[in-house]
């Protein structure tokens, strides 16, 4: 991270179906970040996180629950047609990326399913469990796929990746909309508490300044929210009587 950040952006999700999404771009994020394996230490962080999204899509619906929200903002994207001003080819584009994505998504096999059935994800995912169970002489199938030439297994990893890319599109282009639904605004804690309605919305979105060194403990669901600040020294840390953040309720 840098160290010239002034500021901290926290999401927290207000249903469970985006808890599992803001969870499955967290490892999407996690396995392209360490895409470019050249040692033990990037393939675990890399098979870690695939069986982590394994672990995660094996939870719920998630492509049909993907499939019933990108119909839902294509219906959103509608009723700003009627809104003056409104730039329509920009809402044309959207919603035919949208209906490509929704093409895609069905079109594609069982989301995971390839990953699932790879030889050495599944090794390697049945030995992280076990502490140190990834050692060369627990899993010599990694040990000797670490050896062989990075651009073959630039390649395989490549592969992996693209079975997984209607499944990153349709989150990714769902998340931006979403995210983009809600306008940030400014907002006043009283000793460091904080309460709203959020009445059919699905993310809550912070701005916290990284000065005063304060996190948010969030409780909340589809009606009403409560936002307590805490300091992160929990012993000397303070938490002003007064707190300006901004919020922006998606």
């Amino acid at each position: 991270m840098s160290d010239v950040v002034s500021t901290v952006l926290f999401e927290h999700p207000l249903n469970e179906k985006m808890r599992s999404w803001l969870r499955i771009e967290f490892l999407l994020q996690q396995l392209h970040a360490n895409s470019e394996i050249s040692s033990i230490s990037s393939a675990l962080n890399f098979f870690r996180a695939a069986s982590d999204l394994l672990d995660v899509l094996e939870r719920g619906e998630v492509k049909t629950e993907l499939m019933k929200e990108l119909e839902r903002q294509q219906q959103k994207l509608l009723l700003w047609t009627d809104v003056p001003g409104v730039d329509m080819s920009r809402i044309q584009d959207v919603r035919a990326d949208l209906k490509h994505t929704v093409t895609l998504l069905m079109s594609a096999p069982r989301t995971g399913q390839a990953l699932r059935e790879d030889r050495l994800v599944s090794l390697v995912k049945q030995r992280l469990g076990i502490p140190g169970g990834c050692c060369s002489f627990d899993l010599p199938t990694l040990h000797i796929w670490l050896h062989l030439p990075q651009a073959q297994r630039d390649r395989d990893v490549q592969a992996w990746l693209e079975t997984l890319m209607p499944l990153h599109h349709a989150l990714t282009s769902i998340l931006d909309l979403i995210r983009q639904s809600g306008t940030f605004r400014n907002q006043t804690s009283l000793n460091g508490f904080f309460q709203d309605n959020a009445e059919g919305a699905d993310l809550l979105r912070l701005r916290i300044s990284l000065d005063n060194q304060l996190y948010p403990q969030i409780s909340g669901h589809k009606t009403r929210y409560a936002i307590r600040f805490l300091p992160l020294d929990s012993e000397k840390g303070q938490v002003p009587a007064r707190l300006n953040f901004e919020l922006a309720c998606c």
